[in-house]
């Protein structure tokens, strides 16, 4: 008997850990079945949001839908897994514990708690790559170091060869719900969200909990579909025909042009292995006959932000303090602004920049934002307001059904110059020229800003430059810029001069 622990692998199907407790896998032979359970952590929740709370609820009931169907259930406890597993592990009579690897500060500190309580109680225990294409650490310089500059290891990433997907359980690898169902009774109740909720370290084991019985609220935004189903007819849907155009259409935030997989892939409701499987037969066709000459590119660009993701991850991994420090240091710090109503005004999306209000507001009522507007927001809050980027980091934290650490931490500090790889500081973005160049017939800002709606998009991209009264008559309701981008630009510079020792006059 095996003890298949979930965290942030909310599948059956390519999944690697799973596959061998189950006896399924290359690495499983002669094992199982298995018995999947997921802890509600109370150190993990206390980084949680209402957004992302109720979206892991989502991606769970969906997973034991699936195991239901399988003909076997999904444990659901609730307290400190170093104390939850061994007695989880003694009520079933399991010999092992096994699970994928995480790999932040916080979940290796909790992994290594729970290796240790497990030794205690002669458990046995097994943790697997699964995450990512490539473990964190197998990507190198030729010197042995990690990898702080991206072009360089993109070109060791599609060279190094990727694993098959790993089998889905079948026949007799999962434990029988009823046998999980007596389990459930030998650990004691069914009720796992008080424990949590309360703080307690009484271990149950039963029902998915409410947000509310964990703490939280639910989210106003509308948070979209879960689950693996989800994810693969997404996925289908966009390699069908999106990611041959991808390079060309990607920043374009009015055109469906994004692959919107990054929410299921946090969760891990699709395996990366099954995803690039995927993006490799589309590359297969791009290179045909039937697809335009570019179509090659479309699909790279998006093995690309696969890449990307996994570059952050080894960065997060060899260098954990990244989440609250700057990875790049600046001989004498930088002496941020951070003007609380201009941060204010930023959260609210009332900043008077159409481009950067429209993003902040899609945030607020999808869970989501995309990605080429994430860039001018970020670059609009460290570079146009002056404030710390994490500030921008801990409002997506918040409010990105998304959010992955590594990810957001990485394209925070890329905006803000101070991370791996990042732009250069004199790099900074004109939210109008933004706003002009990617959203040119402002679909997507009045999409997000009802105030613009049936304006001009000339008048919507000038609305910096316009007097007062031009204002007032064109969108009476929809604010002034709170700063002047030229002013603050240069304010920028001299910032991030002095931070590095120079003379701003220079």
């Amino acid at each position: 008997m095996e003890l298949f622990w979930h965290r942030r692998d909310l599948r059956a199907a390519d999944n690697v850990g799973l596959a061998a407790a189950t006896g399924t896998g290359d690495e499983g032979a002669d094992r199982g079945p298995a018995a999947p359970v997921f802890v509600f952590d109370p150190d993990v929740l206390d980084h949680a949001s209402d957004v992302r709370v109720r979206r892991l609820l989502d991606g769970l009931a969906a997973l034991r839908e699936d195991y239901r169907e399988r003909g076997s259930d999904l444990l659901v406890a609730g307290g400190d897994p170093e104390t939850v597993l061994p007695r989880l592990a003694e009520a079933l009579d399991a010999e092992r514990v096994v699970w994928n690897r995480d790999y932040s500060g916080l979940a290796r500190e909790r992994d290594a708690g729970v290796r240790r309580a497990l030794d205690a109680v002669d458990v046995e225990r097994e943790a697997h790559h699964d995450a990512v294409l490539h473990d964190p650490d197998a990507i190198r310089t030729n010197a042995g170091d990690p990898y702080s500059v991206y072009s360089y290891y993109w070109k060791k990433w599609t060279d190094r060869a990727k694993d098959d997907p790993a089998p889905a359980p079948t026949g007799g690898g999962l434990v029988d719900a009823n046998r999980l169902a007596d389990a459930v009774d030998a650990v004691g109740g069914t009720d796992a969200s008080v424990a949590v909720a309360d703080g307690g370290d009484a271990e149950t084991v039963g029902a998915l909990p409410t947000p509310a019985d964990l703490g939280f609220a639910e989210p106003d935004a509308e948070i979209g579909p879960a689950g693996t189903a989800a994810a693969r007819e997404r996925l289908d849907a966009f390699l069908d025909e999106a990611v041959f155009a991808y390079e060309a259409e990607r920043d374009y935030p009015a055109r469906e042009a994004t692959s919107r997989l990054s929410t299921f892939l946090k969760y891990g409701e699709i395996g990366i292995r099954e995803a690039y499987a995927a993006t490799a037969a589309a590359m297969a066709e791009a290179e045909s006959d039937a697809r335009p000459d570019d179509a090659p590119e479309g699909v790279e660009e998006f093995q690309q932000q696969l890449a990307w993701r996994e570059f952050y991850t080894q960065v997060l991994f060899h260098n954990p303090e990244v989440v609250t420090a700057n990875y790049k240091a600046y001989e004498e710090g930088i002496a941020w602004r951070d003007d609380p109503g201009e941060i204010a005004a930023w959260k609210r999306g009332e900043t008077g920049y159409p481009i950067v209000d429209a993003g902040m507001r899609q945030l607020r009522e999808e869970a989501f934002m995309h990605n080429r507007v994430r860039m001018i927001v970020a670059s609009f809050l460290t570079k146009d307001l002056l404030a710390d980027w994490r500030h921008g980091y801990d409002h997506f934290r918040e409010h990105l059904a998304d959010h992955d650490t590594a990810n957001d931490n990485g394209g925070w500090q890329w905006a803000a110059s101070t991370g791996t790889d990042a732009q250069p500081y004199f790099r900074i973005f004109n939210p109008m020229t933004q706003g002009e160049r990617y959203d040119p017939d402002a679909e997507y800002i009045t999409e997000y800003v009802p105030e613009l709606r049936g304006i001009d998009a000339d008048l919507i991209h000038e609305w910096h430059e316009l007097l007062p009264t031009q204002r007032a008559n064109a969108a009476s309701e929809y604010p002034a810029p709170i700063v002047d981008h030229s002013e603050r630009r240069e304010e920028a510079l001299a910032m991030y001069k002095r931070a590095r020792g120079e003379d701003p006059e220079e």
